[in-house]
């Protein structure tokens, strides 16, 4: 090739990323009515570039194709076929709020870390709260089909099934013990939430103050939690993790193993059932507990 051929293959290049780049910054398929799909096809795309292209003054893109656009495109790491989610920051304080969550995870370390055993109670017992709503009651309408040899290798389950229901468990991680204080109940608000706080109150010892990881759901920041919280003065601390942090929240890792175990591919033949399974894995769990420790605090979020 000619040092002006590749001169003008340059600039073809420049005029038809030039051109995607328009199209795909100043215009999308919901902008045209023609165009019903959400996201662009090579194939639409490459339509659209020959439609408009000359118009826009580059007249030697009114016939590209979809391999010249898709070459283009992906030379320059654009794919508008593809979305890739993110989460955008609403909390001001967000970074304020996950150093004070991990100078909570850092003390706990320290504090289980020098643990000696005594009969004296600690003055600060640290636990993480969370709710796991919407685990869905699901009955099979046949029964499943054990494995046979030579007949059937793996589980069979009817593809049909019924839904029952949904009902939310309510869980707090002891960060020293590892043990899982639990409840299932068919509804999350306030009520739920303070039965909860009133079975960590009579957990744990009266001289300690309880010191609550958790986030800013409405139940636990509603009047009637603050009510309570107001009837037993010094016995909660409240630690708040950042909106949208509910990854630096540690019973998150608990939610995690139930849907990982117990709640995997679960039946049942009704919401009664469910509660009691659910209850019963817990139990299982907490038969041989795991601490869960925090152990990167160099985080870098901006």
């Amino acid at each position: 090739m000619t040092p002006k051929s590749d001169q003008n293959e340059e600039l073809y290049h420049g005029h038809i990323i030039s051109t995607c780049k328009c199209i795909l910054t100043d215009a999308s398929h919901k902008s045209h009515p023609d165009c019903r799909a959400e996201l662009w096809t090579y194939s639409e795309l490459a339509k659209y570039t020959c439609i408009h292209a000359p118009t826009a003054g580059h007249v030697s893109l009114s016939k590209a194709v979809k391999a010249t656009v898709w070459r283009i495109l992906s030379a320059n790491e654009i794919r508008p076929h593809k979305i890739k989610y993110y989460l955008e920051r609403r909390d001001p304080d967000f970074e304020q709020k996950m150093q004070e969550v991990l100078m909570v995870y850092q003390e706990v370390n320290l504090q289980n870390d020098q643990a000696v055993s005594n009969d004296l109670p600690p003055a600060m017992i640290t636990v993480s709260v969370d709710e796991k709503p919407g685990v869905q009651a699901i009955a099979n309408i046949a029964p499943d089909l054990p494995p046979k040899p030579g007949k059937y290798k793996t589980v069979g389950r009817d593809y049909e099934y019924k839904r029952l229901g949904t009902v939310s468990i309510l869980a707090a991680l002891d960060l020293h013990s590892g043990k899982i204080i639990a409840q299932v109940h068919d509804r999350h608000r306030s009520r739920e939430f303070i039965m909860l706080l009133k079975e960590l109150d009579a957990y744990y010892p009266k001289e300690s103050t309880i010191r609550v990881i958790l986030d800013n759901h409405s139940a636990h920041i509603s009047k009637e939690t603050m009510k309570y919280l107001a009837s037993r003065p010094g016995r909660f601390a409240y630690v708040h993790t950042p909106k949208h942090g509910l990854w630096l929240n540690l019973v998150e890792t608990s939610f995690l193993k139930m849907a990982r175990t117990f709640l995997r591919h679960i039946r049942v033949s009704s919401k009664k059932e469910l509660k009691e399974r659910i209850l019963l894995g817990i139990k299982e769990i907490n038969s041989a507990p795991v601490v869960h420790r925090w152990k990167k605090f160099d985080l870098d979020v901006a």
